[in-house]
């Protein structure tokens, strides 16, 4: 058995990935040719939505998100402090105020009951969020359905944030439909479930927030006389008609998604192989595995335990330290955003969402990815196992 550290998570790069990748190198397009387009459209027709927009990350598809979602200055954003800290930058870089809404103790999803209550006391104050970002923690999509119903009773737009999750289901169908959503972002950084290196997307049904979208990814710059203030001067003439930013994908990057795509399957199939085969072995231990929603089908980005310390006799740090020192390189996924520094200085406070900091407390992710051999995965298994003294 290797003794070579395991990682939580790596991308899987193939030669059809690299050949895909040299081919755009020798074309006549690196950059806003037909490669990226090529890629918008394989997402797009997976997840069933009508158009998609590829970016260089899941952050600048967050931020035009909000921003064609019309979210701006005197707006509130509402997320889960049980993610990545984009999830709620992206309402700040919109000049927007940001809040949370607390998990559900078993998803560790965007909880449907706080949020309900949350809405209820925000109506009466008059202090509604315009828009709220539900977060498909580990791969497993939020209650859509649920929050949608919420979304048409208190007027805010929805944006899935579902870097974790493509690939995954919600109620049998692919998570990126924008069913119960306007937007839904995807990433595509090496450790998700499929890389360009750097990357991220919007997908959508509306052919108007489409469009925003397109504009906000280079500049505000249309060609598009319909929406033009002066004459034409020639075949060369662009308007810049409002303020976007340089987030385009190259088609380096595309190429690499494009053929990535082609794995997508093969990918969450082998997730959730190495996720059920932890579910086994780990039954016995002092422990709690991920609990799966019947109605979702997770794409498993990352595979997260909840440690019973008293039971274990060790501290947090003790166990997370005791697998790094024998090469299982767990990670902590996440440090609530409401308690960094720079949202404590916003006036948040630990205590504020209670739940999400209980789970902060005792969770660690355990290496997954398609690449993990089971021989690599045992090791993992029979480390934990020794640590946890059991």
């Amino acid at each position: 058995m290797s003794s070579l550290p395991i990682p939580y998570g790596r991308q899987s790069i193939g030669v059809a990935d690299i050949q895909a990748v040299v081919d755009v190198l020798k074309s006549d397009w690196l950059t806003q040719g037909p490669t990226g387009e090529r890629f918008e459209r394989t997402v797009a027709d997976y997840c069933g939505a009508a158009h998609a927009v590829a970016v260089n990350s899941a952050t600048s598809a967050l931020h035009i998100a909000c921003l064609a979602a019309g979210l701006g200055p005197g707006d509130i954003l509402w997320t889960s402090p049980n993610t990545f800290v984009a999830s709620a930058n992206c309402g700040l870089y919109c000049g927007a105020s940001v809040d949370f809404v607390d998990i559900d103790p078993r998803t560790y999803n965007m909880s449907v009951e706080r949020l309900e209550e949350k809405l209820a006391c925000a109506s009466r104050q008059g202090l509604l969020p315009k828009v709220v970002i539900p977060v498909h923690f580990a791969g497993q999509s939020c209650d859509m359905k649920a929050i949608a119903r919420l979304a048409e009773r208190y007027g805010f737009t929805v944006i899935e944030d579902a870097s974790h999750a493509i690939g995954g289901r919600y109620k049998n169908e692919p998570v990126g439909n924008c069913r119960h959503s306007a937007m839904t972002v995807f990433s595509f950084h090496p450790v998700k479930i499929i890389t360009t290196g750097e990357g991220g997307m919007v997908l959508t049904n509306s052919s108007e927030l489409h469009e925003n979208l397109v504009r906000l990814r280079s500049h505000g710059i249309t060609r598009d006389p319909a929406l033009m203030t002066g004459e034409s001067h020639g075949p060369w003439y662009y308007e810049q008609i409002e303020l976007g930013f340089n987030y385009r994908m190259t088609d380096i990057q595309a190429a690499l998604g494009v053929s990535q795509m082609a794995r997508l399957s093969e990918f969450v199939e082998r997730r959730d192989h190495l996720a059920k085969r932890y579910d086994a072995a780990l039954i016995d231990l002092p422990l709690t595995c991920p609990w799966q929603h019947p109605d979702t089908y997770s794409a498993f980005h990352l595979y997260v335990i909840r440690l019973d310390l008293g039971r274990i006799g060790k501290s947090h740090r003790e166990v997370f330290e005791g697998l790094r020192s024998q090469g299982i390189l767990v990670n902590l996924h996440y440090i609530p955003v409401h308690i960094q520094p720079y949202y404590r200085a916003l006036g948040f406070t630990g205590g504020d969402f209670p739940e999400a900091e209980r789970y902060y407390r005792d969770a660690i992710t355990l290496p997954l990815y398609a690449g993990l051999s089971e021989a690599d995965q045992t090791r993992v298994i029979e480390t934990l196992r020794s640590v946890v003294g059991k």
